[in-house]
């Protein structure tokens, strides 16, 4: 290549976590990037990628057919996906990251607006930043929690099994509370479900151990992740499940029921209404921005395409 040749042009990425469940995030406005599972696997290797629990790809609702429906409703569609390129419905860190990042990019003002996602359009509300400069909180309505059944769940380690509840939150979710979060292993390959066939296309898997009233502790294990530090849909599934357990839904009470939920990477608090809705806040930080090089995601493309 001679100096006097254009040099090619990298493409932008940020990097985000919310509660430790860190995403590359990458612009797309009008859709014109293909990222196919080869490369979003590629772009969150921890060793030779940029490193992260998921892919957000950022673009504009009527950009991109998945979202075009909900357009009229929310400008910008998190288009997510695993680490391992497999998409998911819903991602709730990331709809808490995807938020803040709008914030700071300018295409969304403090307060609240809408999101569209797989699991439909999702409303935040993306607080003013604390006179430190410490980034304000996100609060997203997570929609409604579905028990849609079998009864008579399990989850398996090993020799332990335990009863679990079915919690859907755009994603599926199976919720057991443990004795101790080390009954969870190693988490290094998924925990068996049963019956066979409960979970067609996989499953998160909560562990959940008390820690004071209407305050619990979780780890997980996200289908296409692994053990991540944080698991935003899992995080109210857990609430959910312990709210049926304590006796405190709130279609029945009239009250709200509120709880605190510590994972490995912080704390979140879920509110479940009296008409269904689930709100989840918490903090949610942009820590990095960069190019990917041009080179490589040229590699990337050319690796998609094949």
């Amino acid at each position: 290549m001679s100096a006097s040749s254009p040099q090619p042009v990298g493409v932008p990425f940020f990097k985000g976590h919310g509660t430790q469940n860190d995403f590359v995030i990458v612009p797309d406005p009008d859709g014109t990037l293909e990222i196919g599972p080869a490369a979003v696997a590629a772009l969150c290797d921890r060793r030779a990628g940029i490193g992260g629990d998921g892919l957000l790809r950022v673009v504009r609702s009527a950009a991109d057919p998945a979202a075009a429906g909900q357009a009229d409703r929310a400008e910008w569609f998190m288009d997510y996906r695993n680490s391992d390129g497999s998409i998911a419905e819903m991602c709730g860190n990331g709809v808490r990251v995807f938020a803040r990042y709008l914030v700071e990019a300018g295409l969304a003002e403090p307060g609240e607006f809408a999101v569209a996602t797989r699991a439909g359009v999702r409303t935040v509300r993306v607080a003013e930043d604390a006179g430190d400069g410490t980034p304000g909180e996100v609060t997203v309505d997570m929609g409604r929690a579905r028990l849609p059944g079998p009864d008579g769940v399990e989850v398996a380690v090993g020799a332990r099994r335990w009863p679990a509840l079915n919690v859907n939150m755009g994603n599926p979710h199976a919720v057991a509370f443990v004795d101790s979060l080390d009954h969870a292993g190693d988490l290094l390959s998924a925990p068996l479900t049963s019956p066979e066939g409960a979970y067609p296309e996989g499953v998160n898997v909560e562990f959940v151990v008390d820690r004071g009233p209407r305050h619990v502790a979780m780890r997980v294990y996200e289908r296409g992740s692994g053990e991540t530090r944080s698991c935003g849909t899992g995080t109210c599934a857990v609430a959910v499940a312990a709210i049926r357990r304590d006796g405190a839904d709130p279609a029945v009470t009239g009250e709200p029921a509120t709880y605190t939920v510590d994972v490995p990477g912080g704390r979140l608090v879920i509110t479940e209404h009296p008409d269904g809705r689930i709100e989840k806040t918490g903090p949610a930080v942009i820590v990095a921005a960069g190019e990917i090089d041009a080179r490589w995601w040229a590699e990337l493309e050319r690796g998609s395409d094949g």
